[in-house]
């Protein structure tokens, strides 16, 4: 708790130093990551900063309920800002196009939850204790008093629910309980959330599943299931990018099941995996760094360079080879 007093003091410092600040997210983003970028601009706003909120890919069609005056937009080169706040992103690269557009600052803040950070910013704080980002704002935006309104209170709700697969994941803590319940008291509306973001599938993301398990696979005594996401399975279902977020969650909760991959075409040569442990033996964080990505131990990820089935080889062999240690 001393080390998030310290932090946060000279994160609020940077801010209250600052006219101009830019917040800016990772790509492919989430509801953790959204949630987060949206209430801390809306608080930055209501303390008369002037605020540019960016994402280099769209909002997920779910969470654009979060967003009704559309406040994040596209990275833009050429503008200076005297602070740069990086939400939920554990590198620089994971935020895209908007690195280029970042460089001219002052000063640049990394609030993130993932244990794979690189503290790649002046004033890191990182603590992958906490089970997502959300919590963190929360705790920045009480320690400088900003007020909760309704809006910000249904974006840190989101951040933490979606982040906490609604409260199911094992990283859920007496304190995020805590903090959902003054979220709540602060106007959060459950019933719009969870409608919002778990009951509102799109047909297109339906067919999209249809597809996939189709092509599902299993393998070591069916510990391990996979599928692939191909591009052409996105063009014939109608589906787009975001239409492909939780879909790891239909093959994770197979019973025998304890890791799951998805395989995604992202080119020709460049697949990108996701990863999802149920095991506290299983860290998939450290499977994902040995292919040069990182996340949680138990939901990572990363891009993998070469041919496809090259790529699906040397992952399942190493989901293999980090099972057999739990005999």
């Amino acid at each position: 708790m001393k080390y998030f007093s310290r932090i946060i003091g000279r994160i609020l410092e940077g801010i209250r130093q600052s006219d101009t600040i830019c917040v800016v997210g990772h790509t492919r983003p989430d509801g953790d990551c959204i949630g987060s970028q949206l209430a801390l601009t809306l608080a930055l706003k209501n303390e008369g900063k002037k605020v540019a909120c960016w994402n280099d890919d769209d909002v997920p069609r779910k969470l654009a309920f979060l967003d009704p005056g559309q406040l994040i937009g596209k990275p833009r080169n050429g503008q200076h800002f005297d602070c740069v706040i990086a939400i939920d992103s554990a590198s620089l690269e994971r935020l895209g196009n908007a690195n280029r557009c970042i460089q001219d600052r002052n000063l640049l803040i990394n609030i993130d939850h993932h244990e794979s950070n690189t503290r790649f910013a002046d004033l890191n704080w990182v603590s992958a204790a906490q089970p997502s980002t959300g919590e963190l704002i929360f705790r920045l935006m009480r320690a400088a008093k900003w007020p909760i309104a309704q809006p910000i209170a249904d974006c840190l709700y989101t951040a933490i629910s979606t982040d906490t697969g609604s409260f199911q994941y094992p990283t859920t803590r007496p304190n995020t309980y805590y903090i959902a319940g003054k979220l709540v008291e602060r106007g959060a509306d459950l019933a719009k959330v969870c409608n919002e973001v778990y009951q509102s599938y799109p047909l297109s993301r339906v067919r999209l599943l249809q597809r996939v398990l189709n092509k599902l696979r299993l393998a070591q005594d069916n510990q391990i299931a996979y599928f692939w996401l191909k591009k052409a399975d996105f063009v014939r279902t109608g589906a787009g990018q975001d239409d492909a977020e939780g879909l790891i969650d239909h093959i994770r909760a197979i019973e025998p099941v304890v890791v799951a991959c998805v395989f995604e075409e992202v080119e020709p040569e460049l697949t990108r995996v996701s990863l999802r442990s149920k095991s506290e033996k299983v860290n998939v964080n450290e499977i994902a760094q040995r292919f040069g990505g990182g996340g949680h131990p138990a939901a990572a990820g990363a891009r993998i360079p070469g041919k496809p089935l090259s790529a699906q080889r040397k992952v399942i062999s190493e989901v293999k080879r980090v099972l057999a240690r739990m005999r």
